[in-house]
Formats: structure tokens, C-alpha cells, sequence
């Protein structure tokens, strides 16, 4: 199965007042079926639908829809990077309208900023799952699809987010036991992490790149 990340652009900032203590919401479409995507995909809205109820039920009304500040390297949800708890996904026509609560960990605190600060962010939906791809030239996203997160919260994401980006959802994922791995894409992606200057970067994006390939 594929890493599957779908991008929207801009989320509404809320903030709510209960006892005293005011909560910072963001709220906004989180996923979209029945449309090609800017990715190239397409949700079939049986398999949304049934994905996102399966996620209600057991992430969602149970307190434990949470995701994360930035763009993961895969799709295990990692509780150092929580930023928020989603509170509510529900379906509008082919849209699925989400809600989640800025959380007071180190992750929600830098979001808080960012939003405070005026800063426009939009959410990032993650899941694994495989692409029947169409003689249109778009792909359909297929009846395996799971759900990881509803919502990532994400900036426009910059050149080496999008060349991390492809690589992972490039690498297939499968399931050992309860755990998703993945095999040399992780490596790539830590090697990628350690360029800590744009210079660099450059100078090495393409090695590092024509090594991935190799060894694929």
C-alpha cells in the first residue's frame, strides 16, 4: 500500500470560551470525494464514507483522533509531535467537515503561535491504501484505504517537503502484524533531514536521490 497525504489550502480559526479557559478550534473541509484531487486522485465516496465512520467510531468518539504539526515521514501517528484532537468529522455532500482542538503540548504551542500570529495554515489527511490508476491519467484511490489522521496541520509546503513528500508516498508500505513499515524510504527521508543548510541541500539532493532509485 501507498502513503497517501491529501493537502487543503486553508482552515477557519475558532476560538471558544467554556469555564474560564479559552480553546483555540481549527475548522474546515478535511476530506473530499468524487473529485480529482490537485494530487491526481480521486476518493470514491463508498470508500470515504466507510473509512470515515470506521475512524469516528474508534478514534474520534473515543477521544484519540490526533494528529500532528508538520509533515509525518509516515503513517504512525507519533505522540511527541501531537498538535491537536479532532472533535468532530462530518460529511456535507462530497465533503467531510472536520473540527479539531489546539492542544497544549510543545507542538500545539507552536501552532497556537503561528495562528496567533496571523500565520494562514491548512490541514494534510494521511493514510495508506493502494491507486487504480484511470486512462484518464488520474488514480482511484482504492477499497483498502485507511485512515491514519484526518488532519495534519501544514504549511505551503517547500521544495524538500515535496521531494520528501513524493519519495514516501512512492514506497510501498505493508503491514507486519499491527505495524506499517516501510524499508528504505525511511533512510532517505533521516539523510534528507541531516542537510541542515540549503546549500547542501542542493549540492546533494540529486545523490542522495540517484541512491534512493538504486535501490529500489
Amino acid at each position: 500500500m501507498k502513503l497517501i497525504t491529501e493537502e487543503i489550502d486553508q482552515v477557519e480559526v475558532i476560538v471558544e470560551e467554556r469555564n474560564g479557559k479559552k480553546n483555540l478550534f481549527i475548522e474546515g473541509i478535511f476530506l473530499q470525494g468524487e473529485i480529482q484531487n490537485r494530487n491526481g486522485r480521486m476518493y470514491p465516496m463508498q470508500t470515504l464514507s466507510r473509512e470515515v465512520g470506521r475512524y469516528n467510531e474508534n478514534f474520534v468518539t473515543k477521544g484519540r483522533a490526533l494528529g500532528e504539526l508538520g509533515h509525518p515521514d509516515g503513517p504512525t501517528v507519533n505522540l511527541d509531535r501531537v498538535s491537536h484532537k479532532i472533535t468532530s468529522l462530518r460529511q456535507e455532500g462530497n465533503n467531510f467537515i472536520g473540527k479539531a482542538q489546539i492542544l497544549s503540548t510543545p507542538m500545539g504551542n507552536i501552532a497556537k503561535s503561528l495562528l496567533g500570529e496571523g500565520v494562514k495554515l491548512g490541514v494534510s489527511s494521511r493514510g495508506v491504501g493502494s491507486l487504480n490508476k484511470t486512462n484518464e491519467g488520474y488514480s482511484i484511490v482504492g477499497e483498502d484505504f485507511t485512515l491514519a489522521t484526518a488532519a495534519d496541520i501544514v504549511s505551503d509546503p517547500s521544495a524538500p517537503d515535496a521531494f520528501v513528500d513524493g519519495i514516501m508516498e512512492g514506497k510501498e508500505w505493508v503491514w507486519d502484524g499491527d505495524v506499517l513499515r516501510e524499508r528504505y524510504a525511511q533512510k532517505t527521508y533521516k539523510r534528507i533531514n541531516t542537510l541542515v543548510d540549503q546549500k547542501r541541500l542542493d549540492e546533494q539532493k540529486l545523490n542522495v536521490f540517484q541512491d534512493f532509485l538504486a535501490n529500489l
